[in-house]
């Protein structure tokens, strides 16, 4: 199974970022991936008022999302906001294409390092699965990442593969954090993790302002013994990564984690 790792910078337009996602998706189509995976944040980037941007899964900018993966026959997984509780938004990975329609709200929020989403987000409290060709897709978000019994919860629920968008804050040892924990994620659960993060805006010569995650880059695809297979650097990348799923079973023979753990 061809995935595509989409480490891009969104802005705060939303017309912008599905250019932005148009582009990548023709590429990833092109060379033969069946799924491309789009950091958070994707329909606007943190630092801009995401609540004015804010829209049901089934409205304008979602509409268009859907377009873009019929016009080049590949599913989108693409992070965007929708309307939550009290004024507030929920933080949600959209995904879309042939045969999948689904998406899931960020049940863990990023209260740290001096950030607050829970000032205007509204938790999710459901995990999501999806299958696309044969392969059961476990869902996570960003701050999910510190948390494995969500990714433990997708591997019991049958996902060979776990993917993770993100739009992780930088600072001191944040990009060493984002590596050790999509290592950890894929031993504690013999999955392939895919985690695609937003690039590192300095990069580029975006410079950083407030305490709003951006993205460090890094982006990676890791196997399910722990083995980093793809990874990306801090500038924008695509990486197209082809997956022996047949390594989820023999990783599970050699290290069988979730059928030796034990409920303390």
């Amino acid at each position: 199974m061809k995935i595509a790792l989409a480490q891009v910078l969104s802005t705060g337009d939303p017309q912008r970022n599905l250019a932005i996602i148009r582009d990548h998706a023709k590429q990833a189509a092109e060379a033969g991936a069946s799924l491309i995976v789009f950091p958070e944040a994707m329909q606007v980037a943190f630092g801009n008022p995401v609540e004015k941007f804010a829209e049901p899964v089934n409205a304008r900018w979602a509409g268009l999302l859907r377009q873009q993966a019929r016009d080049h026959n590949i599913a989108i997984a693409a992070g965007m906001f929708t309307p939550g509780e009290g004024g507030r938004v929920r933080n949600t990975l959209l995904v879309v294409g042939p045969g999948v329609d689904t998406h899931y709200d960020k049940i863990h929020l990023y209260d740290a390092f001096g950030y607050l989403e829970s000032d205007a987000v509204t938790p999710g409290d459901t995990p999501v699965q999806f299958e696309l060709d044969g392969a059961t897709i476990g869902l996570a978000i960003c701050y999910d990442l510190r948390f494995p019994q969500l990714f433990v919860r997708n591997a019991r629920a049958g996902a060979q593969i776990n993917i993770i968008s993100a739009s992780w804050g930088g600072g001191e040892g944040k990009a060493e954090q984002w590596k050790a924990l999509a290592q950890a994620r894929a031993l504690d659960t013999t999955t392939f993790v895919i985690a695609v993060d937003q690039a590192d805006p300095e990069s580029v010569g975006r410079p950083l302002k407030g305490a709003a995650p951006l993205g460090v880059g890094y982006s990676m695809a890791v196997d399910p013994l722990g083995r980093v297979i793809a990874q990306a650097g801090r500038e924008p990348e695509l990486l197209i990564v082809d997956l022996d799923l047949n390594l989820v079973d023999e990783a599970r023979r050699k290290l069988p984690v979730l059928a030796n753990a034990v409920d303390l």
